[in-house]
């Protein structure tokens, strides 16, 4: 397991703080020491969460999609890290190409803008579907063939603050992320289906399960995108942060099936065609990473599960 970085003293903007993801990120850098700000767009959603993820900090409800909004924020609330965790378009109802446009691509760089000239370190956190069908190995620096709308917009974004990064000396940090899993998924998702019908007893219908992914634990995933914010300034750009590992969504679903207690049978593999958006690849690369942390994400499967597994029932 990744250890958590040292935050003490430090002020950390989180933007997208009641995702999936961000809630994460927020709830890790309290207990390293941070003095947080969460921003959110409901008072109410926050406040839902703050209990089961212990999540401290002042809370700023903002709307980061209104013209002006990020930027009256980073003025006034001046901090030592922001780490945007704000996307639209990973769960499937999100499909408004204008708001995808507006909070993956050009909130990152309004971000980025306000904070040209200051100290402080953007991480901006990217997605493996900047690749898309590119195939082979994914390294950083390899090609980029998007095929979603949600990877479109979001390497766009990758491209513009690397451009800014160079022209400006801007300190910012795009992280990519794979398949992050664990508590707070969305309810559509592979992990929390498996979990339900473990309740129920339903069987569920997967696809065969061949496709391998680099499946990463979300508090080891939070934990990484901390240190990154927090060490030295990473030489590079973009950086893959993952395990550098891939397995198959077959070997996960059964490594599942066995934390969780559901019988190997409720699994019906090959019952649903395998989606056109699936993406085919090798394994990550995680040499930057390396070079940053001096090491990858290393929590396995089972571990990783397990970890999941505790979380759920300590806050039942």
């Amino acid at each position: 397991m990744l250890p958590p970085p040292t935050l003490l003293g430090r002020r950390v903007l989180v933007l997208g703080a009641t995702g999936f993801i961000g809630r994460w990120v927020a709830r890790c850098a309290a207990r390293a020491g941070a003095d947080c700000l969460l921003q959110a767009r409901s008072a109410a959603a926050l406040a839902v969460l703050r209990e089961p993820y212990d999540l401290r900090g002042a809370e700023r409800i903002v709307d980061l999609a209104e013209p002006g909004a990020v930027e009256e924020l980073l003025e006034a609330e001046p901090c030592d890290l922001v780490l945007n965790l704000v996307g639209y378009g990973v769960d499937r109802s999100e499909r408004d190409e204008t708001l995808a446009v507006e909070l993956n691509e050009r909130l990152p760089q309004r971000i980025a803008a306000a904070l040209a000239g200051s100290a402080t370190r953007l991480v901006h956190v990217g997605s493996a579907l900047e690749y898309g069908a590119v195939g082979g190995d994914l390294d950083e620096e390899g090609g980029h063939r998007a095929t979603t709308l949600y990877g479109r917009t979001k390497l766009a974004a990758t491209r513009a603050l690397a451009d800014l990064r160079r022209r400006d000396a801007l300190d910012c940090l795009t992280v990519r992320l794979f398949t992050v899993y664990g508590p707070g998924e969305h309810a559509g998702r592979l992990l929390p289906a498996l979990i339900a019908a473990t309740a129920s007893g339903d069987a569920v219908e997967l696809s065969a399960g061949l496709q391998r992914r680099d499946f990463d634990q979300v508090e080891e995933v939070a934990h990484g995108l901390l240190a990154l914010g927090a060490g030295p300034r990473p030489a590079d750009p973009v950086i893959n942060l993952a395990r550098g590992r891939l397995e198959s969504v077959r070997e996960f679903c059964l490594a599942a099936a066995r934390v969780f207690g559901l019988a190997e049978e409720k699994l019906l593999f090959g019952r649903l065609p395998t989606r056109a958006e699936e993406m085919s690849h090798e394994a990550v690369s995680t040499e930057r990473l390396q070079r940053a942390l001096g090491r990858p994400l290393e929590l396995g499967l089972e571990a990783g599960l397990l970890r999941t597994r505790e979380f759920i029932e300590e806050t039942k």
